[in-house]
């Protein structure tokens, strides 16, 4: 048996991954067709019956993963983020989630039959918006900062505090059926709540200073965290049952802004941890819906997922954000994409089940509801969030861009081509008087260190994803190409100066690991190319046309020009990754004369 359920899990997550894949290539949102992939293995085919495969293992699964990813989401809210958007913010999670309880209450009482206890809780289930589901839409969509910081906030605080609306309504119910007094009940949650937070933040502490009196090695910091995670889920849900979810998000808030060393490696473990998590248990959960549930569904039910969407949703957005300062399109592209993933399921599915047990014949239908509400958001959301984001200006045009740290004559001659043929790009230096050229030429330009914590929350790096580092010292450029190289992608990020070939200068060269690829074909340094620059060379351009190709760009130079860059429509490539030439292309190149190559 254990051979079965171990083929079935490195199944599912292979299926996951390839999907998360295919949608990377076809630059579609990875949850649609996760979702897709889970009605085909499950309703579709039969071939998986989480319920039967997996058996009472299943529900921990699923509890596991969703504190995993909680936590996660925790993990990546910084406090420095509020600094611009705090108020906005704040709104978000606690004016919006009220009046979107209200509604949906409402809603789910008039429009889906729902008795009034169960629209109550399923209302509190549906403020959860999910991290789980926005993290994918917002990469896909590349926003701007400003409302992408807002979407990320609203649904990893909200995702908490949906379950917890919902266990003070099963409290409530619960209370009553017992006889005990509502203000009881209430006051029981509360205290509840105090010590899930109060476990979250002391499990914080004692790991932050863990960490900082260097009482762990670091090969055991990302594995104690893990650990430390699962305890503190697992103890607040003893305490009172969903707790853990408020627990560990606390857990991650805490251990986050604490700006630990190691910060960044736990960040990594847990980001492919709970990639790993998204894709299996998203599978999961959508095969084990069954057609019969769909069948109990009425058009009521359908009528109720469309209020939610175009009603209570706009209204409660707009609502919470009146008299703010964030801007109206952001309040329109805030109030349309709303999408519930793995908690709203998972919510539904524990209390849907308990409040059968109570005698509530409704809460039957809570896992449908979340289904249809589920796959609704989904799809609608993650074909639309582009396409919107573009419309209201608020989305990242055109192909990425490129950060250039070092400003020298040919960094700046090489951005301001790139700007030129509109590709963003951003160029940094650590000296003032060296970026004078770039600002005059009208390039947007950073003062400071690239890898300080300034430039991180002071500049947008949305519309940017390729680096190239081309300072003097060589070992710097290998540091940021690092530090940036899970963020841009390893293939992204270049740097001059290295020679990873060369079998006598191995001693002088950084570990393969580390760093960026070479910026150019051949090994050039800085120091290379501005010797070339002082012979008259320097970085100009072509476009090939039918009537002049690569090989007539070749002939037309005593020398096979060092080749920098290439740009194909909307797509830059630098380096090795620079592909076979066609017509139109515009190639990036150190040449001498006084004019650019004819085209």
């Amino acid at each position: 048996m254990a051979a079965p359920l171990a083929l079935m899990i490195a199944g599912l997550i292979l299926a996951g991954v390839g999907a998360q894949w295919f949608a990377w290539r076809a630059g579609v949102p990875a949850i649609v067709l996760l979702s897709a992939l889970g009605l085909i293995l499950g309703p579709g085919t039969g071939l998986l019956d989480p319920v039967a495969d997996f058996g009472p293992l299943l529900q921990p699964l699923i509890a596991v993963a969703v504190a995993v990813i909680l936590f996660e989401g925790g993990l990546a809210l910084d406090f420095r983020e509020l600094r611009h958007s705090v108020s906005g913010i704040l709104r978000l999670t606690t004016a919006a989630p009220l009046i979107a309880w209200l509604l949906g209450t409402l809603a789910a009482h008039y429009l889906a039959g729902l008795e009034w206890p169960v629209a109550a809780l399923f209302g509190g289930i549906m403020i959860v918006t999910g991290p789980t589901v926005i993290a994918p839409l917002l990469r896909h969509a590349r926003l701007s900062k400003h409302p992408a910081t807002l979407l990320k906030w609203e649904g990893i605080v909200n995702d908490p505090i949906g379950a917890l609306f919902a266990v003070l309504v099963y409290e409530i119910i619960v209370a009553l059926e017992r006889g005990n007094g509502l203000s009881g009940a209430i006051g029981h949650l509360a205290f509840n709540v105090f010590i899930a937070v109060a476990i979250g933040l002391v499990a914080g502490f004692c790991t932050v200073q863990v960490f900082r009196r260097g009482w762990i090695p670091e090969f055991l910091k990302a594995p104690l965290v893990l650990g430390v995670l699962l305890t503190c889920f697992s103890g607040a849900n003893i305490v009172q049952e969903e707790t853990g979810l408020l627990a560990v998000t606390v857990l991650g808030l805490v251990i986050g802004n604490a700006h630990l060393m190691a910060i960044d490696e736990i960040r990594r473990f847990k980001e492919t941890l709970t990639v790993i998590l998204v894709s299996s248990v998203f599978i999961i959960l959508t095969a084990t819906l069954k057609w019969s549930m769909v069948e109990e569904l009425t058009w009521g039910h359908g009528l109720f997922v469309a209020v939610m969407l175009f009603v209570v949703r706009p209204v409660s957005i707009m609502g919470a954000l009146s008299f703010s300062k964030i801007e109206w399109r952001e309040r329109l592209l805030v109030g349309w994409i709303a999408p519930r993933g793995i908690v709203a399921v998972a919510v539904s599915g524990l209390f849907g089940t308990e409040l059968v047990h109570l005698g509530y014949a409704d809460g039957a239908l809570l896992i449908p509801l979340a289904f249809a509400m589920v796959f609704s958001t989904v799809v609608l959301h993650g074909f639309s969030i582009r396409p919107m984001a573009q419309h209201l200006g608020l989305a990242v045009n055109g192909p990425p861009g490129v950060l250039i740290v070092g400003a020298h004559q040919w960094t700046i001659d090489l951005a301001t081509r790139l700007d030129e043929l509109d590709i963003p790009v951003v160029i940094t230096d650590s000296r003032w008087h060296a970026l004078r050229p770039a600002r005059e030429a009208g390039l947007t330009t950073f003062y400071g260190e690239v890898l300080s914590e300034v430039f991180e929350h002071h500049l947008d790096t949305s519309a940017l994803g390729k680096l190239i580092a081309a300072t003097d010292n060589d070992a710097y450029n290998t540091l940021v190409c690092s530090d940036f190289a899970p963020e841009f992608g390893r293939r992204s990020v270049f740097q001059t100066g290295i020679h990873r070939t060369s079998e006598d200068r191995s001693r002088h060269s950084a570990n393969q690991t580390l760093g960026g690829l070479p910026f150019c074909a051949e090994p050039l340094t800085t120091d290379d190319i501005r010797r070339n620059y002082r012979s008259g060379i320097s970085v100009r351009q072509t476009r090939l046309t039918d009537g002049f190709g690569w090989d007539d760009f070749i002939a037309l130079h005593a020398e096979t020009p060092t080749v920098l860059a290439m740009v194909r429509g909307n797509q830059l490539f630098i380096g090795n990754d620079i592909p076979k030439a066609k017509p139109r292309d515009v190639i990036l190149y150190l040449g001498a004369g006084d004019t650019d190559s004819p085209s």
